[in-house]
């Protein structure tokens, strides 16, 4: 992933551990827990607190762990990604709370549905967890599998999304943060 030198970042914190938000010219560039796989060294982009997409970020953040919503409206960076990762966080974002699917129905929504591995991957690669939900995908046989954030936050927002509360503590309570 190509990084611009314009990217800003705040540190929030959340039920699940630290997260860092990251915004450049053009939208939010990315979403990660501080030890999520894949993320990108953010420690040398400037902190900027008062930047207004990442307060708006934050709030929605909150919002969402509070129960408040299951959406988010943030601009998104649309220089991120290949084509064919775009397309599969693109359809990511038509998965409704609360539901899931797997990585081969969303292999096969993309119209590649012998792709089911390239697709996993580019879910990986996922930028923006949480606001594009790449938590939602499971595998063929519901058993959660492949979150760069680790099973126990899968689980815990799959817990928030569906309301089950007492889920989400034991998820939370388990978790190594």
């Amino acid at each position: 992933m190509k990084t611009p030198q314009s990217l800003v970042k705040i540190e929030v914190p959340s039920p699940l551990g630290p997260i860092v938000l990251a915004a450049s010219a053009l939208g939010l560039r990315g979403l990660w827990f501080i030890d999520q796989r894949y993320a990108p060294n953010f420690t040398a982009w400037p902190d900027a607190p008062e930047h207004p997409l990442l307060q708006a970020a934050h709030r929605q953040l909150d919002a969402y762990f509070s129960g408040q919503t299951d959406r988010f409206d943030l601009p998104l960076d649309p220089s991120v990604g290949t084509r064919f990762q775009q397309a599969v966080w693109q359809a990511l974002r038509q998965i409704p709370t609360g539901q899931t699917c797997s990585y081969q129905q969303l292999a096969q929504a993309l119209g590649r549905p012998q792709a089911a591995r390239a697709t996993g991957a580019a879910v990986g690669r996922n930028p923006w967890s949480l606001v594009v939900p790449c938590h939602r995908v499971v595998g063929s046989d519901g058993r959660l599998t492949g979150y760069a954030g680790g099973l126990w936050r899968k689980e815990a927002l799959l817990a928030l999304e569906s309301g089950d509360i007492a889920s989400l503590r034991n998820a939370c309570q388990s978790s190594p943060v």
